[in-house]
């Protein structure tokens, strides 16, 4: 979420006078999480030359803040996350083997939440903690069941935002069933305003790239901003350009 060009100065900091606006030195991320641990999200989406000074980060354990002349030692642990396939990125060149390798000590896969549901309870238990919920507010079976239904195409998120509306709409310390406000099956499963397949079925792929055609006709050939209209990263419509031979 940072600009790409405060990035670095954000991760390693910078000297004064480094750049237009550097009126004092300021440390980075990795100076201030010395002695700590220093969490990235969403590692996938650095760019290739900034992941090349966070592999020499790591495996120096040294950075050198912007406008600096030399190195400064730093000891930190380091956890990254990322909602993407860092493996398969690095087949799509978007991700460097070696930073995989060098952050991939230790794996952690956390499968999304329709593919847990006996963890809702307990997050849930969670969230009504993290609101305040007064003592005694807590969800029926029956709710709890309907919750354990959904398909959770926002994920945790979606979980908390639900029961932090709960809390505020409820009739009582029980929260019923009907009082979850859950988008119906065909708006979570994102099949709204989808056409309905015929008789005799279609192709996928013809559709997908017939989408594909449209979005890049209506950008003028502009690959990203064919990908905003598609709302995928620019990446992956570069992939399904080269699968389709577009």
């Amino acid at each position: 979420a940072i600009p790409e060009n405060l990035l670095e100065s954000e991760l390693f900091g910078h000297v004064k006078g480094a750049f237009t606006g550097a009126v004092r030195s300021r440390k980075g991320c990795f100076q201030s999480a010395a002695g700590g641990s220093l969490f990235l999200d969403e590692i996938g989406e650095l760019r290739l030359d900034l992941q090349a000074k966070l592999l020499r980060a790591i495996q120096e354990r040294v950075v050198t803040p912007v406008g600096a002349d030399q190195p400064e030692a730093v000891d930190v642990r380091l956890i990254a996350a990322s909602n993407r396939d860092l493996y398969a990125a690095i087949g799509q060149g978007t991700f460097r083997e070696d930073l995989y390798y060098r952050l991939g000590v230790i794996v952690l896969p956390l499968p999304p939440l329709r593919e847990r549901r006996e963890d809702i309870p307990g997050l849930v238990g969670h969230f009504l903690l993290k609101l305040g919920a007064p003592a005694g507010v807590r969800f029926s079976p029956q709710a709890m069941a309907k919750l354990k239904d959904h398909p959770w195409p926002g994920n945790i998120r979606e979980l908390q935002n639900i029961v932090e509306r709960a809390v505020i709409l409820r009739k009582g310390l029980f929260i019923e069933a009907d009082d979850l406000q859950l988008a119906p099956l065909s708006q979570a499963l994102g099949t709204k305003g989808i056409p309905e397949i015929p008789d005799e079925g279609l192709s996928l792929e013809a559709v997908e790239r017939g989408l594909i055609v449209k979005a890049l006709a209506k950008a003028n050939g502009n690959r990203s901003q064919a990908a905003r209209l598609l709302k995928i990263p620019r990446h992956v419509l570069i992939y399904r350009l080269e699968k389709f031979k577009i």
